[in-house]
Parts: structure tokens; sequence; C-alpha cells
């Protein structure tokens, strides 16, 4: 089966487990702890039944719609991901390649492989940038320069990694930065051949934008446990606007799970919430993403864009979303699961499975346009959350 036949993102992630080592596989595919919150982001969105209707003109069916001022061709944007150059050569090119040519934003992590300038070159769009507050703040304020400098149209935020979950598989793989190698990820590395090739012909194969903290402070080993040290307990809302007074463009935060914290956010002036539960790659037990966003909607009040990121695997997943109160979503397994099965080619196949799924599923709800969904497609309004 290739990415260009897949599907389905299910097909996109049975190709990805068939080309990747266990240890990085499972760095994309898994959650924190026991995966409670992992399961839940599945099992809340499988639980809503979208209304089917009949009988309503939808020949001018368009999933275009407008988020922060863009245009996008349809309401997916690609989440940011770190280590998306380890699923395939220069991963985070080709998924930028691949979201420029559909349409929609692509979110570059201060954690990925490629550099915020490496990215800026293969493109001709600007693209989002995603920013953690380190301990060092220098080293903060120096990202955000370079992402003004390569004039990224958004700042993304994350707010929910003051303090790391434990992935218990990460650790059981021995997935570290440099890669403890250990007997059963060697024997993985050796039986994929050409992931490793791929990779090693890859631009980069650490962080591309700690590339000159590398240099001054003496290596992987020493740079892992730099990071390690970088995560901060202390921030608060004011460090948000710091934030602002850095960043003259449009502000995401990303990772409010909370209606009080929605509110509090909103009232910083920025322009847009991510809900989002990390994935379930933090705090195990949390709600699942979708269950808290009509609460979140009815916080914000439209005080700022709401963005979704939760689970997102299909056309169906979107419409959802949508319905309870999202302008648009995020996807980041799903991203992955397509670059590790076909690079650049795979992250559109998987684009383009997601607009079919979301045309389609708008069309048996009678549904002709974005404008038209709202939580009354959903039986009994939505009876989960």
């Amino acid at each position: 089966m290739a990415a260009r036949v897949a599907t389905s993102i299910a097909d996109l992630r049975a190709l990805a487990l068939k080309r990747l080592p266990r240890a990085i596989f499972e760095f994309a595919d898994r959650g924190s702890y026991d995966e409670i919150t992992l399961r839940r982001n599945r099992e809340d969105l499988d639980a809503l039944e979208l209304r089917q209707r009949v009988m309503i003109d939808v020949s001018q069916l368009s999933v275009a719609t407008t988020v922060l001022g863009e245009s996008w061709s349809q309401p997916v944007a690609i989440a940011p991901t770190g280590l998306a150059g380890f699923l395939h050569r220069d991963g985070e090119i080709c998924g930028a390649r691949a979201a420029e040519k559909a349409g929609v934003p692509f979110t570059l992590s201060t954690m990925s492989i490629c550099s915020i300038e490496d990215v800026r070159r293969a493109v001709s769009k600007p693209f989002w940038f995603q920013v953690y507050l380190m301990r060092d703040r220098g080293f903060s304020k120096e990202l955000i320069e370079r992402a003004r400098v390569a004039e990224c149209s958004a700042l993304v935020l994350t707010l929910d990694l003051t303090v790391q979950g434990v992935r218990r598989r990460d650790i059981k793989n021995g997935l570290s930065i440099p890669l403890r190698l250990t007997l059963q990820n060697a024997l993985e590395m050796a039986c994929k051949p050409r992931w490793v090739i791929d990779v090693l012909l890859g631009k980069r194969r650490t962080f591309g934008n700690f590339e000159a903290r590398i240099r001054s402070i003496g290596g992987l080993r020493t740079l892992s446990q730099w990071i390690a040290s970088q995560f901060d307990v202390s921030l608060t809302w004011r460090d948000v606007d710091w934030v602002r007074a850095l960043w003259p463009g449009k502000l995401i935060v990303k990772g409010i799970l909370d209606p009080e914290d929605a509110r509090i956010a909103a009232a910083t002036g920025i322009d847009a919430i991510v809900v989002s539960n990390h994935g379930g790659r933090q705090l195990d037990s949390a709600p699942s993403s979708i269950s808290v966003l009509p609460e979140i909607a009815e916080a914000v009040a439209g005080r700022c864009e709401l963005l979704f990121d939760g689970g997102v695997q299909s056309g169906q997943d979107i419409l959802k979303a949508l319905a309870r109160g999202a302008r648009a979503c995020l996807i980041g397994k799903a991203y992955l699961y397509a670059l590790a099965a076909d690079g650049e080619a795979g992250v559109g196949r998987a684009l383009d499975i997601l607009r079919s799924e979301l045309e389609v599923s708008m069309a048996l709800c009678g549904l002709p346009d974005l404008q038209r969904i709202d939580r009354s497609i959903l039986r009994g309004a939505g009876r989960k959350g």
C-alpha cells in the first residue's frame, strides 16, 4: 500500500508503523502515563453523533475559511511537532511545502530538526512559529526575533509544558537526544535501513534552532541537560504580556483546557486560543479537548478565535470540532503519520483525505458552507460533554 492510495489517516498510520523504528513511531503515537487522556480524545470524538439531513442544495459546497485574517483552503493547520525531521528527511520542510501547496498554515516547533531559517528558505509563504518560554529568557527572546526576521505570520506560545509529563514508552525505548542506544532500538534501526539512510541524508540530525547553542555549550549531551533545565514552573500570565511586547504580529496561546484559563487568556489580548491537552502527552486523566471545547467557547464569548487540537483523524472529527465552537483544527499525530509514510507527498495526501471527508460529511449533513455549522448538527446537541 503506497501513501498515494491511502484512503484514511489510519492507512497512513499503518505505513508509518511499518517504516519507522519503534522508538520513533511511539514518540509520535503514544501519550503520557497510562494514556487515559490520549484515549479520551478519541473516544469522546467518536461518541458525538452527526445529524444526517437530506434534500438540501449543497451544489455550491465550500470548505474555505478565514482565520486570523488569513485565507485557508480548509479549516485545518499543521500543529507544531518536535523531531519531525526524525520521521522523514527534512521533515519540517516537507510539511511546510505540503501545507503551502494545500493553502493551509504550517507551524514550526522550537524543537524542530530543521531550523527557522531552513524552512523559510524552502517556502515562499510565511509559516507560524511555536515557542516555549524558557528560564533563559534571552534565548526565548532570540527565537522570537528570528521568527520575526523570518516573517512568520503568527507566534504560537505553548503554555502547558512548564514541566514535562512522563512518557513511559519514550523512557523504555531509550528515546533521548542523543539517542540512548539499547539492544532493542539498535535492532529496530538495523531492520529499517531505508529510514536510517533517509534521515542521514537530511540537512540536520539534531535541533536546528539550537545549533549555535550546541557549539557554545559543548555537544548534544550537554544540550539535552540544558534543555531539561529550561522548563520554568514560575511562569505566570505576566510572561504572556512580556511576549506580546516583543512580538508585533498575531499571538496564539496553546494548551488551554479550562474555561477560567480561557477567560484570563482572552483578557490578555491574544488573538487565538488552541484548546489542547498536548495530544494526551502531558497531564493524564485530563479531559478530552472536545469535551471542554463548548465551555471554553462560552467563556471566551468571541473575544478571540478558537482553534482545536486533540485527536483529529478525519473530516468528521473536524466537523464535530467546528460544531462545538472551533474556528479550525490543528493536526499533529495525523501529520506525523503522513510524513513518515511518504514525506511531502504523504502530508499532501493527508490534507486531501481530510478535505474530502469534510466535504462529504458536510454534504450528507446538508451544510453548503462552514458558516452553517453549529451545535445543531450534532444529535442531542452533542450529548457528550
